[in-house]
């Protein structure tokens, strides 16, 4: 498997306030939107069971994901299972919440696949780099759309 790949950014709000925001399926789509288009969802609006099909952009190729939530642990933690490729790649997204010394939280985010097709496995230092740069940017825009 590819190694899982994590990003993390500094924010103000409290560890709390990040959970609630991150809990709510719904609230990803504005900051996933370059990477993860064709939102709609099923099961409860948040925690586990909260559930996302999506269409992952990579390469001028758009590609079926299922998300489901997994494992919710607040205000620390949140898991989210993703299947795409008909069943071939099954990842996780894990995020997790640290609160900082002078106030406001760390939000540290990996993935780490499960299961991967070979063209991923052929192809991870790319797969790993895009994935990287995907979610550097979606971390950003989670900052700049906290509440």
């Amino acid at each position: 498997m590819p190694t899982p790949v994590q990003v993390s950014i500094d924010v103000p709000q409290s560890q709390p306030d990040v959970f609630a925001f991150l809990d709510v399926m719904a609230n990803h789509e504005p900051f996933t939107d370059h990477m993860l288009v064709d939102w709609s969802y099923s099961g409860p609006a948040s925690g586990v069971g909260s559930r996302a099909r999506v269409h992952a952009t990579a390469g001028g190729r758009k590609q079926p994901v299922e998300i489901e939530v997994v494992e919710a642990q607040a205000p620390a933690r949140i898991v989210e299972r993703n299947v795409s490729a008909k069943g071939r790649r099954v990842g996780r997204g894990t995020y997790e919440l640290t609160p900082l010394p002078g106030g406001g939280t760390r939000v540290a985010f990996t993935y780490a696949w499960d299961r991967a097709p070979l063209a991923d496995r052929a192809l991870a230092p790319l797969v790993r780099m895009l994935l990287r740069r995907g979610n550097e940017r979606a971390m950003r825009r989670l900052a700049e759309q906290l509440p």
